[in-house]
């Protein structure tokens, strides 16, 4: 199941990751080829392109380690391994310690569904240097992401419509408006990458990290798994329990829960996180510029909601700051504290007309650059979930549950509901209810909740670890706040971490961080 929310909504994985050659496609020149055979050519990294997010070439880190890239073939279709290739963008940094020191390669996957990794592990890598003294670090572009064949939907013009729009009717002409934008991306996404489509369930991106792991001349997949990162670890672990080396989970996807279920926790983890923001700024010792108390601070988030569903006010020109894209630029920021005083600045904004800082917040999760041209994070983030997930839910049963939805969070339950409907014409069956995860036999997981997720929430922790099995899955929890633990810079978090995946400490089951 997603871990982050509907796209409708918002799109993507840890606070909406920051950041030309075109990659191998489809060919039939490949045909009877081992994948398994070959070697990368490591080269210097390009600067992401569109549907990475754009931007500038990585930067040497501060030890002057230096970024490669490479492009690793993996079938097109798992059923027919010497049938037609796709090409995987993978990046690495080479370890600093001596070779004799070194364990293999770590391989990050730090969520969405739909994050480029080629673009997220160096904007994060400062914060994994301790694991870099035993490791390569490595990541890669999923299959469908960033420069690994993307999908690709509608045009730049077009999403700037798709996510302004009301994505919570109030009456039936909205409800029929959201209905047909919702197939009209669907239509595109299929138009435009009908043939990748069925390729890019979880199962299939486990199978790429298993040929990873062949390729990278490791015996064992050594892995840091981020949101829905853990959901790959997890089903990864289930196909090969054997092959897991040392591995952390870290924000962890609830594996139990369909797509129903799963939107309903993050309804309930964001309403907790709203909640602790509210009542954060009003005990600081300054006063809280956008409320009295807590609940005044929740009430006139409402009311400037329900203000923007009205009559739009001034965003970044010539955009003006909807309904929808404020929900958006909220939720954003409650992916991280140390966002919240920049929520804080935004919402004073807009009380005195100003979206810009909203309308930022909101680009920054659905993709969209400062040039206006947007990554493709929604398209992929659609296509692998609803390739994944079997449920498809139509808009009466939506009108059904949203007491429920509202129940659990008054300020974003509709949001969240209506985004189930995201599926529900895809051209592509779903997988399954939930993914299995089971691996019986495995090394052991360290699996980390944080008490404070608000995308992941911290009962999805426990679950994982039940549904390991015996033996295998090992919690550690952290009471914190933000989306996941390790990058919180807790001492106790990262000391547990470090120690698993340096040295082989598991740490003692339940243990707790604060």
């Amino acid at each position: 199941m997603p871990s982050l929310l509907p796209p409708r909504a918002a799109v993507l994985t840890i606070s909406a990751l920051l950041l030309s050659t075109v990659l191998a496609g489809c060919g039939d020149d490949a045909q009877g080829e081992d994948v398994t055979r070959q070697e990368l050519s490591w080269k210097a990294c390009p600067a992401p392109d569109e549907a990475q997010g754009g931007g500038a070439s990585p930067s040497p880190l501060p030890d002057d380690g230096e970024w490669q890239c490479a492009t690793m073939k993996a079938p097109l279709d798992w059923g027919d391994p010497k049938g037609d290739t796709i090409g995987l963008e993978l990046i690495r940094v080479r370890t600093t310690g001596a070779e004799n020191e070194r364990i293999g390669s770590l391989i990050f996957n730090f969520g969405g569904p739909g994050g480029s990794g080629v673009t997220s592990l160096p904007a994060f890598a400062e914060g994994y240097e301790k694991l870099r003294t035993r490791y390569d670090l490595v990541s890669f572009d999923p299959r469908g992401v960033g420069r690994s064949d993307p999908v690709i939907c509608e045009n730049d013009q077009q999403l700037d419509a798709y996510f302004q729009q009301d994505g919570t009717p109030d009456d039936a002409a909205e409800r029929t408006r959201l209905l047909d934008s919702t197939t009209e991306f669907n239509d595109a996404c299929e138009q435009n990458s009908g043939k990748i489509l069925p390729h890019v369930r979880t199962t299939d991106a486990a199978r790429d990290l298993d040929l990873m792991r062949q390729v990278l001349g490791d015996g064992k997949l050594h892995y840091f798994g981020i949101s829905y990162g853990t959901e790959l670890g997890g089903v990864y672990a289930h196909l090969f329990p054997q092959r897991v080396g040392r591995a952390v989970f870290d924000a962890v996807v609830d594996p139990t829960q369909n797509a129903e279920q799963s939107s309903l926790g993050q309804a309930k983890g964001f309403q907790l996180a709203l909640d602790n923001f509210a009542e954060d700024c009003v005990s600081k010792t300054e006063e809280c510029p956008i409320g009295d108390s807590a609940q005044d601070v929740k009430d006139r988030i409402a009311r400037l909601l329900d203000d923007l569903d009205r009559k739009p006010i001034e965003g970044i020109f010539p955009r003006q700051l909807t309904q929808t894209a404020a929900t958006s630029g909220i939720l954003q920021a409650l992916y991280s504290k140390d966002l919240w005083e920049f929520l804080t600045d935004g919402l004073e904004e807009a009380y005195d007309g100003n979206g810009s800082t909203l309308m930022f917040l909101s680009d920054t999760m659905n993709g969209r650059s400062e040039n206006g041209e947007y990554d493709n994070s929604a398209a992929a983030f659609t296509a692998i979930s609803c390739a994944d997930a079997k449920p498809r839910y139509a808009a009466a049963y939506v009108e059904r549950r949203l007491p429920e939805f509202r129940a659990a969070s008054p300020l974003f339950g509709d949001s969240l509901a209506w985004g189930m409907i995201g599926c529900t014409d895809w051209a592509v069956a779903g997988a399954a209810e939930h993914p299995d995860v089971s691996a019986p036999g495995a090394a052991p997981i360290l699996v980390v909740g944080n008490t404070g997720d608000p995308a992941t929430p911290y009962e999805g922790a426990r679950a994982m670890v039940n549904a390991l099995g015996k033996g295998v899955g090992v919690e550690l929890t952290y009471r914190g706040q933000g989306h996941g633990a390790y990058d919180s810079k807790n001492e106790c978090v990262q000391g547990a971490v470090n120690g698993y995946l340096l040295d082989g400490k598991v740490p003692p089951a339940g243990t707790v961080c604060t």
